[in-house]
């Protein structure tokens, strides 16, 4: 449930947040890069085994506080499990001061007008007070957008707004993450559409209530300067989308009051095989890098 300094923090916060999140799908992916093959596990329980550990080792390093990284995404299995014997998210706000969010997505529809759409959420309203108990701050649900289908873009920004609403219904502050793929041919008009479409949604949005988006690195610098200043959005935060790190924050760099929300960009140059000063050294350079590009 937000309160009120974390809130300041999310509103006004120098940082960037961290995405802890990959799922099942995206699991082995995400250990290979660590240097953790197929052949390390046996089974699904092992490899969520190794992937927390991961985890919970960035978490613990030093540099990983609330002085640069003001948020924290983290997958549902995550949630549930402790880092140095305490809940995981109790743990990321009371020793290291940063905010913890919950992805809630349960994957992509297949694609139709140019997008994918989330899947239906089993049971989401329970999922959602069961993240208010472990306390959450807010969630995050991705879906994607590969053709400029005005159609398809505005049903998909409809479904994120729809979600969001549910999500704060429960006291929670959403980060609705309409992904335009970097390899779309026509990105840049996809992101005419896109920014059309959330603007809209904003406008019609009740109350004072605020949401946040996570949106791909625009073609155009600054190109989401009008969410950025819209007085429903809490924060605007950036995906690296499969850029590297070093392209991702240098088109961050550009986008002024964008803030990063890395993954693969955020672990580049991690392995399971670096002690503890060389695994440190590199996260903290790594750290530095998006943290420095989301306060340009």
């Amino acid at each position: 449930m937000a309160n009120a300094e974390q809130i300041a923090q999310m509103q006004k916060g120098a940082g960037f947040i961290a995405a802890l999140d990959q799922s099942g799908g995206s699991t082995p992916k995400a250990l290979k890069q660590y240097g953790v093959d197929e052949t390390a596990y046996a089974s699904d329980a092992e490899m969520f085994d190794l992937i927390h550990a991961m985890r919970a080792r960035i978490a613990t390093a030093p540099a990983f506080t609330g002085d640069k990284v003001i948020g924290a995404i983290l997958f549902e299995m995550t949630m549930d499990r402790e880092i140095e014997g305490r809940p995981a998210a109790e743990y990321l706000w009371s020793e290291r001061h940063v905010v913890p969010f919950l992805k809630i997505d349960k994957g992509l529809e297949d694609a139709g007008d140019g997008v994918q759409m989330l899947k239906p959420i089993p049971e989401l309203d329970a999922l959602l007070e069961r993240a208010v108990a472990k306390g959450i701050f807010g969630t995050k649900a991705r879906s994607v957008i590969t053709e400029p289908n005005a159609k398809g873009i505005k049903a998909n920004v409809a479904q994120q707004f729809k979600l969001g609403a549910q999500v704060l219904d429960h006291g929670l502050v959403p980060i609705l993450e309409p992904e335009v793929s970097i390899t779309a041919p026509a990105k840049a008009e996809i992101e005419v559409l896109l920014r059309d479409a959330i603007l809209a949604e904003l406008d019609a949005m009740p109350g004072d209530r605020q949401i946040m988006l996570k949106l791909t690195l625009p073609d155009v610098a600054d190109f989401y300067a009008p969410l950025i200043a819209h007085p429903k959005v809490m924060r605007v935060v950036a995906l690296s989308g499969g850029y590297s790190r070093e392209e991702a924050t240098a088109k961050l760099a550009n986008n002024h009051g964008m803030i990063a929300s890395f993954s693969r960009a955020l672990t580049e140059g991690l392995s399971a095989q670096q002690d503890e000063a060389t695994f440190n050294a590199k996260l903290e350079a790594s750290i530095d890098a998006i943290f420095e590009a989301s306060i340009t």
